[in-house]
């Protein structure tokens, strides 16, 4: 047998601070969830308010937005009962006020003169929509919350990209939640009952399936799944006369199957546009303002109804009279400091992150400004340069991961149009004359291509690179292929209009 032992390890590890947690989940969101956010910190935290202390406003956190909040000793900010001579000064500065009412290029300033109305409407978004027929569903209150997660995972199309198995490890190691494979099958196969019909599937065949399979079957409609299931790469090339050979039908018969096929949504999130929920779909909220005097920008951080939060006044009266409490070795004196200074800090914390959020949103914005610039002069897309996260990021000193959570989900509005911050972001290559262009203006001159070619003998990808050549810009076959595919054209044979 071997004997327990007592050992020393020297271990190097690198710790998130809460503030630095905080920003990291606030940065992913967007200007229109941020306000939800903050309601849900307000409900849970009763240590945090909204309002403004207009007796001191001097000492708010808005005026001095460049200095890191003093917290005092660290071993007694960590645990004030080891040390009951702590800092009470660090916990009383209620009067701290964030202003993040009007964020101009570094500098705060509340100007009701220059109010901006904010775009919105009224309704749910697709996600919402998704979710809302969880609750529909027979799920106990654990698989409800499974599938919640699982819709989550749906994009904008209606797919659900990711398999079960990868979601299962997703909850493991973002929640801890532990569910087997066949769990989340069984919860997939139930979104897939939702509306809009096809939704949650894991590709176009699984799609166009699950439409058919909830139809009242007919012949034709049995015809046409048997064709999906069996004869799915002969449809996706249009090799239509092999298949209508192997299954033995005639042309009246095939007609039917294939109109039936064609009535079906490929995306099935679109369906939520274009009908009578568009009316109801969520406006894009833009997070940035830019506008141009004459050359000089300027950056407004969109704050919409976003509240001013301070740190709730009973609670530092609480933690004021905790402190002048003589009886300090009590045990529910001790809780109850406890927990008072764990709910100011958590306060703390909260506005400290909503800044540091702010900051790091401003200092990017205003790297992709002056790295777009004539962009945002001319509007054309040909203005556009080579940009990629790590140029941002060398240019903020921020990591790449930072930059990427800043440009997902987030949009800005100029003169020119509303514009997600990923639309600056392109890759280069070069032309003849070995400048770096962007790949997004190569895009822009082949769709220019399609659009124009005749539609009755359209252009192959060898004549597309041929095309391509003569403009200067050299591209192997398959760049060019990669590029018509990215902007969602189908290949030359697929484009063919017979009259």
């Amino acid at each position: 047998m071997s004997a327990l032992q007592l050992s020393l390890q020297q271990k190097l590890q690198q710790k998130l601070t809460p503030t630095q947690i905080q920003v990291v989940k606030l940065l992913e969101l967007p200007s229109c969830d941020l306000q939800q956010r903050i309601d849900e910190e307000l409900q849970d935290n009763p240590a945090l308010e909204e309002g403004i202390d207009t007796n001191s406003d001097a000492d708010s956190l808005g005026n001095d937005i460049d200095e890191e909040p003093d917290y005092g000793n660290d071993e007694a900010y960590e645990n004030p009962l080891q040390n009951e001579d702590f800092n009470y000064d660090d916990y009383i500065q209620d009067d701290e006020t964030p202003d993040y009412k009007l964020y101009r290029q570094g500098s705060y300033s509340e100007d009701d003169d220059n109010t901006r109305d904010i775009p919105f409407s009224v309704g749910i978004s697709f996600g919402e929509y998704l979710k809302s027929q969880v609750y529909l569903t027979h799920m106990d209150k654990p698989q409800r919350h499974i599938a919640k997660f699982v819709v989550g995972n749906i994009d904008e199309d209606g797919y659900l990209r990711r398999t079960a198995e990868e979601l299962v490890d997703d909850l493991a190691f973002r929640e801890g939640l532990t569910v087997s494979d066949d769990e989340m099958r069984s919860i997939i196969e139930e979104i897939k009952t939702f509306d809009p019909p096809g939704v949650g599937a894991y590709d176009l065949q699984d799609c166009l399936l699950i439409q058919l399979r909830q139809k009242e079957p007919t012949p034709a409609i049995e015809r046409a799944i048997t064709l999906l299931e069996k004869h799915y790469k002969d449809f996706t090339q249009r090799h239509l006369n092999r298949i209508r050979e192997r299954m033995h039908l005639d042309e009246d018969a095939f007609r039917d199957v294939m109109n039936e096929i064609t009535r079906l949504n490929p995306k099935p999130g679109s369906a939520w546009s274009g009908t009578v929920y568009d009316r109801h779909q969520t406006t894009v909220i833009p997070d940035f303002f830019i506008d141009n005097h004459d050359g000089n920008f300027t950056i407004t951080l969109n704050t919409g109804d976003i509240p001013d939060l301070r740190v709730n006044r009973e609670y530092n009266e609480m933690l004021k009279s905790f402190k002048e409490s003589s009886d300090k070795k009590d045990k529910k004196q001790r809780e109850a400091l406890r927990f008072v200074k764990s709910k100011i800090d958590s306060a703390r914390w909260f506005i400290d992150a909503i800044k540091q959020r702010n900051e790091t949103l401003m200092r990017t914005m205003q790297a992709i400004l002056d790295a777009q610039k004539d962009f945002f002069i001319e509007g054309d897309v040909t203005y556009l340069k080579p940009l990629i996260l790590q140029d941002i990021a060398t240019r903020t000193g921020y990591d790449i991961s930072t930059i990427s959570r800043v440009s997902n989900s987030k949009y800005v509005q100029t003169e020119f149009g509303i514009f997600p911050l990923k639309f600056f972001f392109s890759e280069s290559i070069a032309n003849s004359e070995g400048e770096e262009i962007s790949t997004r203006e190569i895009k822009g001159i082949l769709k220019e291509v399609i659009n124009a070619e005749d539609k009755q003998h359209p252009l192959t990808d060898i004549q597309l690179v041929e095309i391509l050549k003569l403009r200067g810009y050299n591209l192997a076959r398959r760049t060019v292929a990669k590029y018509r595919e990215q902007l969602n054209i189908p290949v030359a044979r697929l484009r063919k209009k017979v009259h």
